[in-house]
């Protein structure tokens, strides 16, 4: 079958669909969609994108994804966009082949307790050690693994080395409230130590630094899900602040 029927698609309204392996019944992709969208995904496989290749895998077998409708009748795209979010969200975007995270993730997405007390209810905390803010936007999840979260606030970042020297710990910083604290041991030329990000090629445009280190526990309970959104100043698209 490569299309609906329009009773069908009339009955269906919005969905929320799920590619899966016939053979394991993993779930390799997450949609939303109307009419005959769930379809569209097989007519172009000429992509070389993880989606695609996955696909190719498994017509090369003789078969084809299994797909599964996991709720439909929703009227309106900004319930079934949040509806995709959570499912990506349970999932874990990393174990499917999707390209992004679900629709308004970052802000509304997977978040435990502490995160959304800090994001809801933060209390602003003025810094007395010497720490590197780093705000993370496009790139940051609630829900990210705690090597991800580590790879992408410590690089890369244009830092001069006489700040560099005077650095103790850096912070991640999302949305203004702290994610997670690091002591650094030491700076090493950005991309040249081992990382889980892909975007390596962006680096090397100019010269920036990336720090290797530990969380620190000790500046976790003093700083962690605090506020710290008065030490970047509004409009600014700086990333970087110090705290001394």
């Amino acid at each position: 079958m490569k299309k609906l029927s329009s009773d069908i698609i009339r009955k269906l309204k919005w969905y929320v669909y799920l590619l899966s392996d016939p053979e394991t019944n993993q779930i390799f992709y997450v949609g939303k969609g109307k009419g005959n969208r769930v379809f569209d995904h097989f007519r172009n496989l000429k992509k070389d994108d993880p989606k695609s290749k996955k696909i190719k895998e498994i017509q090369l077998q003789g078969k084809n994804p299994k797909i599964e409708f996991l709720i439909h009748g929703i009227n309106d795209e900004q319930t079934i966009k949040r509806i995709e979010s959570s499912i990506i969200d349970l999932i874990d975007k990393n174990k499917l082949t999707n390209k992004i995270g679900g629709y308004e993730s970052s802000d509304f997405g997977r978040m435990d307790l502490n995160q959304i007390i800090g994001k809801y209810s933060s209390k602003r905390v003025d810094v007395s050690e010497k720490v590197l803010l780093i705000k993370l936007s496009k790139t940051f999840r609630y829900n990210m693994s705690e090597i991800e979260l580590y790879d992408y606030t410590r690089g890369i970042w244009i830092i001069g080395e006489d700040k560099r020297n005077q650095i103790d710990y850096v912070f991640c910083v999302y949305d203004g409230i702290v994610q997670e604290t690091y002591k650094v041991v030491n700076w090493f030329p950005g991309g040249s130590t081992f990382s889980v990000r892909n975007d390596k090629e962006e680096w090397k445009k100019m010269e920036r630094w990336e720090f290797v280190g530990n969380i620190s526990n000790e500046m976790r309970k003093k700083y962690r899900h605090k506020s710290v959104d008065h030490y970047f100043p509004k409009g600014s698209r700086n990333p970087v602040r110090y705290t001394f």
